[in-house]
C-alpha cells in the first residue's frame, strides 16, 4: 500500500513465489529448479518474456533455516523426533540421536539450501496475497514487509507451528497459575515442584507429559478418550489415514490432526510411563478455576500450571484477501491445488502435513504448476 503522492514500492516479479521455507517449501523449491525454474534475479530477461528461464523466489519469515524445527523445546532428541524423511536429492547426514532436534534438523536444513543454492530469502514476513486488480487471468500480489512481489503461482508453505490452538474454557482468565501452549514449552525442569495439569490426546500431549512425570505430578485431560494402536504404523495404514485427510479437505472441510486418524502408537517409554500411572486420562474439566480445576464429577483438581498441547492450525491468515473458506470452514482443494484457483497451492496442508507428504507436494505442486503455466522446461 502506498500514501497518496508517495513514490510506488518497485514491485518484484516472478513466475512462482513460495512462501514458507520448510520442508514443504524447500521440496517446491527443489522440484522448481529440476523443471528448469531459476531464483529471480538470476537469469536473463523477464517473467514468462521470451525463451529464458522461468523464475522463482522462496521468502521465509524464520531469521535462519530450519522452519518450525527451530522452536521446538530442547529435549526433543533426535532419538525421540517422530521420523524425519530425507529432503529431497539430499540425504540427512549422522547425527549424535542425543541432540536435539533444534539443533540437528535447522542444520540439515542450512546445508541443504546452500548445497541447492535455493537463494532464500529472508527474513521476509508475507502479510497478504491477493488478485491483481481481481483479474482472475493476472498476476497475484505477495505484499511483504520487504515489498510486493508480483507471481504467475503461489505455492504456500507456511505450515502451522506459528498459529497454535489456544481452547477457551469457562473461568481461564482466573487461574492464578501458569497457562502456556506447547509452542511455548521450554523443559520439565521448570515446573519441578509444580502440579502440571495437560490438555490434549496427540503425540505431543503424551511425549511432554512423559517427560514432566519425571520431575513432578502430572494429570492428564482429553475431550475424547485416546485411541492407542497395538499394531505397527506401517504403509498401507499411513495411506488410508492420508485418504481420510485428503477426502476432508477434498469437501471444503478443515484438515484434522494426524492423530485423529491414526491413533497414538505406544513406545517403550509410554508403555513405561502407563506402567506408573502417568498415562490414566480424565475427561475434560467444565472449568478453570484460581486454583485449578473443576472435574465433571464436581471435584476439584489443584494446578500450578496447565499445559495446552491442543495442537496448531493452519497459518493462512495472510490467504484471507483471496476469500477462499467454504461454508464447511475449511479450503476445497483439488490435491495441492486449491480448487476454483488453478494459480495457488497449499502444501503442508491437511494431508501433506507429514514430512514424506511435504516432500510430494512440493513435486505435484510444481508438475501442476509447469502444465497451469503453459510449459514444459526441460529437467536440469
Amino acid at each position: 500500500m502506498t500514501t497518496p503522492g508517495a513514490r510506488p514500492e518497485p514491485v518484484t516479479s516472478a513466475d512462482v513465489v513460495v512462501v514458507g521455507a520448510g520442508q514443504a517449501g524447500l521440496s517446491a523449491g527443489y522440484h522448481l529448479q529440476r523443471r528448469g525454474f531459476v531464483p529471480a534475479g538470476d537469469g536473463p530477461g523477464a517473467p514468462g518474456d521470451g525463451p529464458s528461464a522461468p523464475t522463482y523466489v522462496v521468502l521465509d519469515a524464520e531469521d535462519g533455516p530450519g522452519g518450525a524445527w527451530r522452536h521446538r523445546w530442547r529435549s526433543l532428541r533426535m532419538a525421540t523426533v517422530n521420523g524425519i524423511h530425507d529432503l529431497p536429492g539430499m540425504a540427512q547426514p549422522a547425527v549424535d540421536p542425543a541432540e536435539p532436534s533444534a539443533e540437528a534438523l535447522p542444520r540439515y536444513f542450512a546445508d541443504y539450501e546452500r548445497t541447492v543454492g535455493l537463494g532464500v530469502r529472508r527474513p521476509v514476513r508475507v502479510t497478504s496475497v491477493s488478485r491483481a486488480d481481481d483479474d482472475p487471468a493476472g498476476p497475484l500480489l505477495v505484499e511483504t514487509d520487504r515489498g510486493t512481489f508480483s507471481a504467475r503461482a503461489v505455492i504456500n508453505a507456511t505450515g502451522t507451528w506459528t498459529k497454535p490452538f489456544w481452547p477457551r474454557y469457562p473461568g481461564q482468565e482466573t487461574f492464578r497459575g501458569i497457562q502456556l501452549h506447547t509452542a511455548g514449552y521450554g523443559r520439565a525442569e521448570d515446573f519441578a515442584g509444580k502440579h502440571v495439569v495437560v490438555v490434549g490426546g496427540g503425540i505431543s500431549a503424551v511425549q511432554l507429559l512423559e517427560e514432566i512425570s519425571h520431575v513432578t505430578t502430572t494429570t492428564w485431560f482429553t475431550r475424547r478418550e485416546p485411541v492407542w494402536r497395538d499394531d505397527e504404523f506401517d504403509p498401507d495404514a499411513g495411506r488410508r489415514a492420508v485418504a481420510l485427510v485428503e477426502e476432508r479437505v477434498r469437501q471444503g472441510l478443515p484438515p484434522q490432526s494426524v492423530v485423529s486418524v491414526t491413533g497414538l502408537i505406544w513406545t517403550p517409554s509410554l508403555r513405561a510411563a502407563a506402567a506408573r500411572g502417568v498415562l490414566d486420562r480424565h475427561p475434560m474439566f467444565t472449568r478453570i478455576e484460581p486454583d485449578g480445576v473443576r472435574l465433571v464429577d464436581g471435584s476439584s483438581q489443584p494446578a500450578d500450571v496447565i499445559l495446552w498441547a491442543t495442537g496448531f492450525r493452519a497459518a493462512l491468515d495472510h490467504l484471507r484477501p483471496m476469500g477462499l473458506r467454504g461454508h464447511g470452514g475449511g479450503i476445497t482443494m483439488d490435491g495441492t491445488q486449491v480448487a476454483g484457483e488453478p494459480r495457488l497451492h497449499l502444501i503442508g496442508y491437511g494431508p501433506s502435513s507429514s514430512t514424506i507428504g511435504a516432500n510430494r507436494a512440493g513435486r505435484e505442486a510444481v508438475h501442476r504448476i509447469v502444465a497451469t503455466l503453459g510449459r514444459v522446461p526441460a529437467l536440469t
